[in-house]
């Protein structure tokens, strides 16, 4: 208590108000103006994976021995529904010469077409004579901007050359020739560029629905932009200490993770804001002090709110022990994201309400019964029936009347949600992100109907035959799944390292080909063996993207495994510190897991049945994981303190009907604030960021409705005092009324 009275005579004092407003304003000016903003440094091509994992030790092989090989391609696909030309075939050959004398930035190399005969040529389109494919080689260690340089200077040369422009026809068009970038190049431009078009979408929409929604809700103009400004100079602060530590090299961001930081902030920060706001509207009806109001306030929720914010930093820190680098890249953005947001809750949040004070909810500010007569005195009204209105408060009635009916449905409903996660399927497709009609998959789409799919990214089989024949393309040839073989490739340096290019006929991108990835070591192992040569596990190595997705799945589900258990042992933990209940802890960890696979369950049937997703993003339940467990356990934090202090001078029964009631109104919009910030991501043009925004959408929203207001208080009722074990639990009893 007096630790939150000396906090709020230095935050929101008659003096240190100011102060504490000039100091956050001073922070985010200052800041942002003498370090980098964190856009500045973003790092949209950063590794992945580890160079211990098998895949980057064959590129490292690849690119020493068949550096020809190792660069990556952009394949042009070149389209006329009619039939290619004899004419389109020349000026693509006239292009090729062009490449060859005057290459376009950063392009390494590309097929001299233009000294082959023109039927030379002819052999290479498709069975119909409608398409052809032709590859440009970029740096391997080229970024995205630089690669889009190149390919906007090759696209330009084709536009001079046709007369027109190739890439604005569509691909179905039966009579105009299409051409459309592919491959690995082109996937990379296109995934990075649909994460850097969807941040000002993104900041727009989220803060137009907090906006819109804070009114619908509060009804006050000044209270609706309060926790936006909150949250304006909390990203004031952060989105220059992010750039800075991103410059000095000691985090790497990208713009996915950006994208969705810039959701989490909106979202969790406005939440810890209304339980604070919140908590003062209810102190303001009582008390008309409001210096006293506001020190009731935080003395009531900064406890909660201090506390959820270190739940979801610590969640959030856990993804530091995953070896997938895009898991790894999350934790320090957001987990730094989130703390300087919970100080500002604690701080600016307090200072601004009491610089403004009750008008703060203005036009419908809260007084208290005295105050309410005495200005209907001034108005000349009548003052009899002015009192405060206490709340229905259905819910609470509902859940102390009725704790087991509540428990056995809400269990029956989520649980059967939950049934529904047995049917997920998942991808590790990147393609399967984008747009139908963005350029590189319907380029891929095109490959596919007309060649194999397996042209788009060709696996490369390396092995060291240690000087011995080894009869590897044959083996390779007779593989159910490929297609096609290349001759074998000799290294540039050792002699005894030969490869094999060879092309799957599914999707390479396919968890299908993915599967495929052991079978090709075991073919080469084996014919390894076959011709003698010892220790062949340490001598094959398989190079190219399918062999990387593979890798990228195992390493997603080794963290998987690893990290949602350490986030459900240190959200325990700090539960046990924080209520001393190993019972409560137990079942408020229980339920928000059970609200996770519910969540799951349900947004497999929205995203399969209702969007047409045949599959879910390989990376998507952990990311809900850590987001769900988190966020989900501040709603249970904030309610289950209310009854805790309650149930202190007044009977358990009462306390949480009381406690659910005094908390509803705030959690429900707080939940549907998170909710409508996570869905926001559901309008952006990729489907991995969908999937996410909607399945953690719905996980909110069972926690919001579902979970918080009637199965954790259910369970508290009928627990009793075990709910408090191995604390103390003193029964109040309700005072003897004497009737005359």
């Amino acid at each position: 208590m007096h630790e939150n009275r000396g906090l709020t005579k230095w935050v929101a004092g008659k003096r240190s108000k100011w102060v504490t407003l000039i100091v956050w304003i001073l922070a985010a000016g200052l800041l942002s103006a003498l370090l980098p903003s964190v856009k500045k440094e973003e790092i949209n091509n950063a590794p992945n994976l580890k160079s211990s994992k098998p895949s980057v030790q064959a590129d490292v092989i690849s690119e020493r021995e068949f550096p020809s090989g190792s660069d990556i391609p952009a394949l042009l696909v070149w389209h006329r529904a009619g039939g290619l030309t004899d004419s389109d075939l020349t000026k693509v050959q006239e292009l090729t010469g062009q490449l060859s004398e005057s290459p376009a930035p950063y392009q390494t190399s590309i097929p001299p077409l233009h000294q082959l005969p023109l039927a030379a040529i002819k052999a290479e389109l498709s069975k119909d004579g409608s398409t052809l494919v032709t590859p440009v080689f970029f740096g391997k260690q080229d970024d995205v901007d630089q690669l889009k340089e190149g390919i906007t200077q090759i696209k330009k040369r084709i536009g001079e050359l046709f007369g027109k422009d190739p890439f604005a026809v569509s691909k179905d068009s039966s009579d105009q020739l299409s051409v459309r970038v592919t491959g690995p190049v082109g996937i990379q431009i296109d995934a990075t560029g649909l994460f850097k078009n969807a941040d000002v979408s993104l900041l727009v929409g989220t803060v137009l629905l907090v906006l819109i929604l804070l009114l619908l809700i509060y009804r006050s103009p000044i209270l609706a932009f309060l926790p936006l400004v909150a949250v304006g100079f909390a990203y004031g602060v952060i989105n220059p200490i992010l750039g800075w530590m991103a410059h000095e090299g000691w985090i790497v961001v990208d713009a996915q993770a950006i994208s969705i930081m810039t959701v989490l902030l909106f979202g969790a920060g406005t939440d810890y804001c209304l339980f604070l706001i919140s908590r003062f509207r209810q102190l303001l009806k009582v008390e008309r002090d409001r210096g006293k109001a506001l020190l009731g306030a935080i003395t009531g929720s900064s406890g909660a709110i201090a506390m959820s914010g270190l739940t979801v930093v610590l969640a959030l820190l856990a993804l530091l022990v995953a070896e997938y680098g895009a898991y790894h890249r999350f934790a320090a953005p957001f987990s730094i994201a989130i703390f300087i947001m919970g100080i500002a809750s604690l701080t600016l949040v307090p200072a601004l309400l009491a610089i403004i004070g009750r008008a703060s909810f203005y036009p419908f500010v809260p007084r208290t019964p005295e105050m309410q007569q005495e200005r209907a005195k001034k108005k000349g009204k009548s003052t009899s029936i002015v009192t405060n209105k206490q709340p229905r408060n259905w819910v609470g009635r509902t859940v102390v009347s009725k704790p087991w009916l509540i428990v056995t449905i809400s269990i029956v409903v989520l649980g059967g949600l939950a049934v529904f996660t047995t049917q997920i399927k998942f991808t590790y497709d990147i393609m399967s992100s984008f747009p139908k009609t963005m350029e590189s998959r319907e380029g891929f789409a095109t490959i596919g109907e007309k060649f194999s799919p397996g042209e788009l990214a060709p696996a490369k089989v390396i092995i060291d035959t240690q000087g011995k024949s080894v009869a590897l393309g044959e083996a390779l040839a007779s593989l159910p799944f490929i297609s096609e073989v290349s001759e074998p490739q000799k290294g540039q340096h050792n002699a005894q390292i030969v490869a094999y290019d060879v092309q799957f006929n599914v999707n390479p991108y396919s968890l299908e080909a993915l599967k495929h990835i052991p079978d090709l070591h075991t073919a080469a192992e084996q014919a390894l063996v076959a011709a003698g040569v010892s220790s062949p596990d340490d001598r094959t190595w398989v190079a190219g993207q399918t062999a990387e997705q593979y890798d990228t799945k195992i390493t997603g589900e080794r963290d998987t495994k690893l990290i949602i258990p350490l986030v459900i042992g240190l959200i325990t933990l700090l539960l046990l510190v924080y209520l001393r209940s190993i019972v409560a802890t137990l079942y408020l960890v229980l339920t928000v897991i059970l609200s996770y696979f519910s969540a799951l369950g349900l947004g497999w049937l929205i995203v399969h049945y209702v969007f047409g997703a045949d599959a879910i993003q390989g990376s998507i339940p952990l990311y809900s994981f850590v987001f769900l467990v988190a966020l989900g356990e501040d709603y249970n934090i904030f309610m289950i303190s209310s009854i805790w202090q309650k149930r202190k001078h007044m009977p358990l029964k009462q306390a949480i009907k009381e406690g659910v009631g005094e908390t509803g109104a705030v959690i429900t919009s707080a939940g549907l604030i998170l909710a409508g910030t996570f869905a926001v991501l559901a309008t952006l043009p990729i489907q991995v960021l969908v999937q996410f925004g909607v399945i953690t959408a719905i996980g909110v929203l069972l926690d919001t409705f579902v979970v918080r207001p009637f199965l954790v208080p259910a369970i508290t009722l009928l627990l009793g005092r075990w709910s408090f074990w191995p604390g103390k639990f003193e029964e109040v009893k309700e005072p003897v009324r004497v009737v005359k």
